[in-house]
């Protein structure tokens, strides 16, 4: 039996190697089926009653132990209230407002068709509703028409996380090659450098493979980017990650002619996300961006670093689950609060028990989006503290 000196002299040899970072393993995964817009019958339906999964997917993570638990408040609450929902939250909207009419019987909330996040949006500016919740970022033209209306932002809280990789449902954002590129990881500074047009984050312009270290055939080879055209959730949720840097909005490489601008002729902007995997496999050259559900062709998922000398991270199940993915999105909840009034009493605490471990347990639950992790729960507190 070897001495415990021997013992912590073998461990001081063995711990500097288990510290190192982990490599990556390159893993065949098969490729997502392939799917396409709601028809009319199904929109209609979706506004309607809301829009169900096809199907769940299989993986589930766990609560996060560490989040706060809800305590109900002693203060008297009261009165009626009128909400909207995107379509993809109109269940879990409801089973939360449930419950917490359940707590607080002499509160009253409203939520009803027609259940899109745009249209709530909308009639949030026009003071029609006290909230909304919604599966993306508001529009420019929201927070712009908003402001006009009010001399100030809504206040957007992130109440839960999106999910992996469910189809309709805020999957995860990932950027995609040709299989073949032997490119493997790019920075947040360098993919700005590529896509956009303001370069905000600091970077030269990108244009040929061999400008972000690929060697061989492909290093004098342009880059062709592939994205959606403006605007979309998906891209403006890659916009304001990726593309805007130092307080400025970032802006995208020129997909059509304007009056001020000619066409990229390296850039397709297509109308929706469902054909952006199929032409990136299709390109040797190409570069996009696509949401993980829509992954439906043999391509390669770029790991990302948020800096330069980052770590870089992979778009795992677990990364996303646990919200280390940065390209993981979520689900707010709007309001209008007049920052020198405050918020109002019981909306402050409507989202507040959303955000607690109770709240997130109604939406693990579902089996469809990813409950917060303690983290964001505390960044969300303090916007409603």
């Amino acid at each position: 039996m070897p001495s415990p000196a021997a013992l912590a002299a073998l461990a001081s040899l063995i711990l500097p190697v288990i510290s190192l970072p982990q490599p990556f393993v390159n893993m065949m995964t098969p490729v997502m089926p392939t799917y396409s817009s709601q028809t009319k019958a199904q929109g209609d339906r979706s506004l309607a009653v809301g829009r169900f999964p096809d199907r769940l997917e299989l993986l589930r993570p766990s609560l996060d132990n560490n989040l706060v638990s809800y305590s109900v408040t002693t203060e008297s609450l009261s009165g009626n209230y009128t909400f909207a929902a995107s379509d993809v939250l109109a269940t879990i909207s409801q089973r939360w407002l449930g419950e917490f009419m359940r707590m607080y019987p002499n509160v009253t909330f409203n939520i009803h068709a027609p259940y899109a996040g745009s249209l709530g949006a909308l009639e949030l500016v026009k003071g029609n509703l006290q909230g909304v919740f919604v599966s993306r970022e508001l529009k420019p033209t929201d927070v712009s028409g908003f402001k006009d209306a009010f001399g100030y932002d809504p206040t957007s809280v992130p109440i839960a996380g999106g999910s992996y990789r469910q189809f309709g449902f805020l999957d995860a954002i990932s950027f995609i090659t040709h299989k073949d590129n032997p490119i493997e990881s790019l920075s947040f500074k360098q993919l700005d450098s590529i896509f956009s047009s303001t370069r905000n984050c600091g970077g030269n312009s990108i244009g040929k493979w061999g400008d972000v270290g690929v060697n061989g055939t492909l290093a004098d080879k342009d880059i062709n980017i592939y994205g959606i055209t403006p605007w979309n959730g998906f891209e403006e949720f890659v916009r304001q990650k990726v593309l805007s840097c130092g307080g400025k909005r970032g802006e995208w490489r020129s997909g059509e002619d304007t009056n001020t601008t000619k066409k990229d002729p390296h850039v397709t902007w297509e109308e929706t996300v469902f054909n952006v995997s199929r032409l990136v496999s299709e390109d040797p050259t190409a570069i996009g961006y696509t949401g993980l559900a829509y992954v439906d062709s043999p391509v390669k998922v770029l790991g990302v670093s948020t800096t330069d000398d980052g770590p870089v991270i992979a778009p795992t199940y677990e990364n996303v689950a646990l919200a280390d993915w940065p390209l993981s999105r979520v689900i707010y909840f709007n309001t209008n609060t007049d920052p020198k009034a405050g918020m109002d009493p019981v909306l402050r605490e409507l989202q507040k028990f959303v955000i607690s471990k109770e709240g997130q347990k109604l939406l693990l639950d579902q089996g469809v989006f990813l409950p917060l992790r303690k983290f964001q729960q505390d960044s969300s507190s303090k916007m409603l503290s």
